[in-house]
């Protein structure tokens, strides 16, 4: 014990000699073509244009010719055509509509102004000789930054350094523990009632973004590539993440059945186990859509294969399942066991399908199989190749897959692939030191456009470990391998708030918590945080106790039910927010400052969030506490539980005994609300409940189709905008042509 705390505190090299940075220098020659400025540095290049009237694209390569290409990451990326160029001795200047960009020539500088407003300013660009690029934008001191993804910590990132590169982290997730599985270089700059400034850092080297250094400066870099960035200028927080979500796409709608309750555990080591846990579900009446199987599911390990004295009529517990309405999602990772007698190593060896040096050898490293090799995603081929092999899941039943060790995880000293192992982006070779970050993007891809191939018509659920920016299209996202803490409760709600500001609209963390022994109390708290966020799993570790509903007692296992149940009640209104994620690119669930975007008192809550626009949870965080302070924003509200009245603008303390959760709705809201169902596969009616704003109009909205399939993109869905008067007086508005399930004569109002 004294070695190692010795060691943790033996002086370290800080004061030493500091790494020499070059400035990019001046713009020396520039061409335009019509759409896009070019032009050389005295170190370098570099491009830009204008994609609309609220995003700009540069990028500045100190060592190589400036590319116009982008990653996995971008799908919308088109200069304007009819934008005013013009250039004088000292500057150069770019417009398009309410949107000027100015180039500073004799020493590389940019400043983007909106509507005669500036709201960017990059002030410089420089490298060092080893290849790292840096940039530098100016911001006030005390102006808050959100996104970034599923970094630890709290929900305002202003004032701290934080890296991506994309790692699986078992140890204890805390503030400290900046990289973990995701790698979203994405900032929002908020300034409340100013401006609002998306900058997108589209490089998947190992990058940073340092808020710390400087207090009125934010430098951000890669560790190689260019400084190949978007700046998004919007009006507000909701108006620059559409600006990021048109770049990198939205979420797409889910199937509503990955929207209910899921159980988890690694592992369910059986046939039996797996039944058993499903009995029990019916025996108490508790909800369920779905049951997971982890790795020991797998015949030692690999893939596509199921253990023949675990699992021996795998086909047959799969359909009994589903007849049941309960869907089964296996887990399935990158690694594929060296074995020659293994069809799918074979099959990957004689095809090249495998990640390899530059010489052509296979890299090979332990993971659970023992010594693997690990497909090349980033070839066309393999992904059709890897989508088409989930085939062996989709012939039995199977809708759902999960994605795990996908950083990708390797069992050595750095977690990983040797940096210099080679990726083939279809021709082009690039090392795992620039495809790392985006390797698990490119097996989502292959994962979610494989079985959208093998169940035609079918919206398949899809949920990875590991990420880039663009994830949001191919899976749902859970932040990984927390631990039964308080804290880490805690922790989560700014993770899925940033993840969300990051377009990420589908997420969650494992309910009760991963790693360490849950209590009772910890898995009430939990589940009823679960029941209102975008994704709702239960999961744990082997060698922890279990943490099912009914694990613990028949007062934990009630309440926690109560909660599952009101999951599903709430399905309408989390459906139809979730349509409105796939249109808009709006997250689910959100911070208080997204909606109230100009109240200060908001722009560091991390503790509460909002459902929607008009729901607000505010969770119970430590052991024992049933008092809390929640921060109101403008307006009426009302307790969802005693239905009492509620004055915005200011602070109030709360009580909320064990088997309530604080929630709040928002005057004036009209909220579509199911009856109690099984599971999602049962038919939900849905009635209205409406909350008193005065003399005034009560406004809400449905989306409904068919849950399942890509037929509501043909107009097979019903989208119903509500309008309730103060007389209770219902007006409905439909487009699509669906047939609704909304009860519109069963309506309570709240507060008249």
């Amino acid at each position: 014990m004294l070695e190692h705390t010795s060691y943790a505190i033996l002086p370290s090299e800080e004061g030493g000699a500091e790494e020499q940075v070059h400035e990019v220098g001046a713009v020396e020659s520039v061409k335009w073509n019509g759409k896009v400025v070019e032009g050389t540095l005295t170190e370098g290049a570099f491009f830009l244009y204008l994609l609309n009237d609220q995003t700009l694209r540069f990028s500045v390569h100190p060592f190589e010719k400036v590319s116009t290409d982008s990653t996995l990451a971008v799908v919308e990326d088109e200069p304007v055509e009819d934008a005013d160029y013009s250039d004088t001795d000292a500057e150069l200047f770019l417009t398009y509509k309410n949107l000027q960009v100015t180039i500073k020539k004799n020493r590389l500088s940019i400043t983007a102004q909106r509507n005669g407003k500036t709201a960017f300013h990059l002030s410089g660009v420089s490298f060092t000789k080893d290849k790292k690029v840096f940039g530098t934008f100016e911001k006030d001191a005390k102006t808050p930054i959100y996104g970034l993804g599923e970094k630890s910590g709290f929900l305002n990132k202003n004032g701290e350094k934080i890296t991506n590169w994309n790692t699986d982290v078992f140890a204890p997730h805390n503030k400290d523990t900046v990289e973990l599985y995701q790698s979203i270089p994405f900032v929002l700059i908020h300034d409340p009632g100013e401006t609002t400034t998306g900058v997108f850092l589209d490089n998947s080297h190992r990058t940073e973004f340092d808020m710390q250094t400087f207090k009125d400066r934010v430098r951000f870099s890669a560790e190689g590539g260019p400084l190949n960035t978007y700046i998004i200028l919007g009006e507000d927080i909701k108006d620059t993440i559409r600006g990021y979500t048109t770049i990198t796409g939205t979420t797409p709608l889910p199937p509503q059945w990955s929207l209910g309750y899921h159980q988890s555990r690694y592992s369910y080591r059986s046939e039996e186990e797996v039944r058993e846990v499903a009995a029990a579900f019916e025996k108490y009446e508790i909800p369920l859509d779905c049951i997971f199987l982890d790795i020991h599911y797998m015949n030692d390990y690999r893939v596509f294969t199921f253990n023949k004295d675990r699992f021996p009529n795998a086909n047959n517990l799969i359909k009994e399942l589903n007849e049941r309405g309960i869907d089964v999602v296996p887990i399935v990772d990158p690694g594929v066991k060296k074995d020659v007698e293994y069809p799918v190593y074979r099959e990957g060896v004689s095809e090249n399908f495998f990640s390899t040096y530059i010489d052509g050898s296979i890299y090979y490293g332990a993971v659970w199989p023992g010594t693997s090799a690990f497909p090349d995603f980033f070839q066309s081929r393999v992904q059709k190749w890897w989508g088409h092999l989930h085939g062996f899941y989709t012939e039995k039943g199977v809708r759902g897959i999960w994605n795990d060790m996908n950083e990708p995880s390797v069992f050595n000293e750095s977690k990983t692939m040797d940096l210099d192992v080679r990726h083939n982006q279809d021709g082009k070779l690039i090392s795992h030191r620039e495809g790392h970050n985006l390797y698990g993007l490119y097996m989502s891809k292959a994962t979610f456009e494989g079985l959208k191939e093998l169940i035609p018509n079918t919206r398949p659920f899809s949920l990875t470990r590991a990420g880039y920016a663009g994830v949001q299209r191919y899976s749902a996202v859970w932040t990984g391998d927390n631990r039964s803490h308080w804290e880490h409760l805690e922790m989560s709600l700014p993770m899925i708030m940033n993840l969300g500001m990051s377009g990420v609209a589908f997420s969650g963390a494992d309910v009760g918590g991963f790693a360490s022994d849950c209590t009772p109390e910890l898995l009430v708290r939990w589940t009823q945080v679960g029941a209102f966020l975008p994704y709702f799993r239960n999961h744990s570790v082997q060698d922890s106790i279990y943490q099912e509903p009914w694990a613990f007692n028949k007062e934990t296992m009630t309440i926690v039910k109560k909660f599952i149940q009101l999951r599903y009640q709430f399905i309408p209104y989390l459906y139809t927010l979730f349509h409105e994620a796939e249109k808009s690119g709006v997250p689910v669930v959100r911070p208080l400052i997204m909606e109230y975007p100009e109240d200060k008192e908001a722009t560091d809550i991390s503790d509460q969030f909002l459902l929607g626009r008009d729901v607000m949870v505010a969770p119970m965080l430590r052991p024992g506490q049933t008092h809390r302070s929640v921060y109101f924003p403008e307006g009426t509200w009302f307790d969802w539980w005693n239905e009492e009245e509620i004055e915005g603008g200011k602070f109030h303390l709360v009580y909320a005994d064990l088997e309530t959760i604080p929630v709040f709705v928002k005057a004036g809201t009209v909220l579509p609300f199911g009856d109690e169902v099984r599971n999602t596969k049962e038919q939900q009616r849905v009635s209205l409940i409406a909350f008193s704003n005065g003399d005034r109009d009560m406004r809400g909205r449905l989306y409904e189709d068919d849950h399942i399939s890509y037929n509501y993109q043909k107009g097979e869905y019903v989208l119903t905008d509500i309008v309730l008067s103060s007389d209770g007086d219902v007006k409905t508005y439909k487009q699509g042509d669906f047939e609704s399930n909304l009860v519109v004569s069963d309506i309570k109002i709240i507060g008249k």
